[in-house]
């Protein structure tokens, strides 16, 4: 019994493991409708098809072909497994053929599959020296044409003729430079007869130009900025201006930033996108500049005559000018005092807008308290508990201060009673900032896209 269980189990497990025969066939099924009286004749000629097939292929002469009731059965020898399953595949294709049977044998001999691969090596040298002269007159066509273009690109002269703006005349050149390359490209690739190739080229160039946009936006942003600028010319050189929260003197404009002095002499560059945008205050442009300054007088007074004595003292400063007139209004009412606020014009090309503004303080104070008007200082009122102030706690005021007796008996004047230095009272402007940016501009070679012969915007 036991030997019968265990010769049964043998012959279920040997159904299961394949023969090296049944390995080594592959079949291949074609779709399709099979027949129902297949013939002897129709296996003739579909023998006879296939084998005429692989007579015509190299390294196929070898393939035997045998046909039965439809099915095809390839047996011989092929160098490799790339070369089978194309034998297989022509086999299924031809008209009649309901199933292929695989008994191909890949040798992956060493000479079979280098061979093939030496073959088309020494055909693609052969067809690269055949074409060794039409190579050389396209790449000829090709250099020629951008050597033209990049000579007429370095014309400088020519481009400044067209336009007066270097960076426009700059960026013209490069234009040129660019169209010449590619029209070379094209006429040596029409004469390779790879015109395809070139509509390829040029669609990965837009994909590529398409993604390098996007990678270098902020650079485009500032290089489209820097030609609108030049062209636009916001401002000039050696003018005070105020570009968002940044105030300088202007030093130059390039094609990447904008350059400032500020007034402590610092350089400050700003990029040309942020210019562009930005809001720009020019304190240059015109001469003209008005001041205000507040002065408060004891409520007590009268504002009016108070404004009266103060614009007839700023009327009488050389360097306010007379049209337009200054002007005095009442600001606010404090708690002890009335706030006058003044306004005057000067004309910065003769004045320091800081200095002037500072002596027109001075001399507007001077003439009120002359006229004995009160500038009342700040009035605080102090609440004190219910105990009493003892008098030792008090102390006297400090009487003011008087002016010294030397030994030989002349009196000194304080120091808040002598007269002003000369350097003081003068209101010229401050031309320090203006000669380190004429220097600066003069020391260095860097293009000014600035252009004082074109209009300003």
């Amino acid at each position: 019994m036991s030997c019968n269980l265990l010769l049964a189990l043998v012959l279920i497990v040997s159904a299961g493991i394949p023969t090296s025969t049944q390995a080594q066939q592959n079949e291949s099924e074609p779709t399709g409708t099979i027949s129902l009286n297949p013939g002897s004749d129709s296996d003739v000629l579909i023998a006879g098809r296939i084998s005429s097939i692989f007579n015509q292929i190299p390294h196929f002469e070898a393939l035997q072909v045998n046909v039965d009731s439809g099915v095809v059965s390839l047996t011989g020898q092929v160098a490799n497994e790339s070369q089978a399953q194309r034998a297989l595949k022509l086999a299924g294709r031809v008209e009649g053929t309901i199933a292929v049977d695989d008994r191909i044998v890949r040798t992956l001999g060493l000479q079979d599959n280098l061979n093939p691969l030496w073959d088309s090596l020494q055909n693609t040298l052969h067809g690269w020296v055949r074409a060794l002269p039409l190579l050389l007159v396209a790449l000829s066509v090709f250099v020629i044409v951008a050597f033209t273009g990049h000579r007429l690109a370095s014309h400088n002269q020519l481009w400044s003729r067209l336009t007066e703006n270097p960076f426009l005349a700059e960026l013209a050149g490069h234009a040129v430079r660019l169209t010449t390359l590619l029209l070379g490209l094209l006429l040596a690739l029409n004469i390779l007869g790879a015109t395809a190739l070139m509509g390829t080229l040029l669609g990965g160039a837009g994909v590529l130009g398409l993604a390098i946009s996007f990678a270098v936006k902020d650079s485009m942003e500032n290089y489209i900025s820097s030609i609108m600028l030049s062209i636009r010319q916001p401002f000039r050189a050696q003018e005070h201006v105020a570009i968002n929260e940044y105030e300088g003197v202007v030093v130059r404009l390039t094609s990447r930033s904008t350059v400032l002095m500020t007034l402590d002499g610092n350089h400050l560059r700003i990029p040309n996108s942020t210019v562009f945008r930005a809001v720009i205050l020019n304190y240059s442009r015109n001469p003209q500049r008005r001041f205000d300054f507040v002065l408060g007088v004891d409520a007590a007074d009268d504002p009016a005559q108070a404004i009266q004595t103060g614009l007839t003292a700023l009327q009488g400063l050389d360097w306010i000018l007379a049209y337009p007139e200054p002007q005095g209004i009442i600001d606010s009412v404090g708690d002890s005092n009335i706030l006058i606020k003044f306004l005057a014009w000067i004309d910065q090309r003769e004045s320091d807008y800081g200095k002037a503004r500072s002596l027109s303080i001075r001399a507007a104070k001077n003439a009120l308290e002359s006229q004995g008007f009160t500038l009342p200082e700040p009035i605080y009122r102090l609440r004190f508990d219910q105990s009493p102030v003892t008098p030792a706690t008090m102390e006297a005021p400090k009487p003011p201060a008087k002016a010294s007796r030397t030994e030989t008996g002349t009196v000194t004047a304080s120091p808040a009673s002598a007269p002003p230095a000369d350097d003081i009272l003068d209101v010229r402007p401050d031309t320090n900032i203006s000669r380190q940016v004429r220097e600066e501009r003069s020391d260095t070679a860097v293009k000014d896209l600035l252009d004082d012969t074109r209009p300003i915007e």
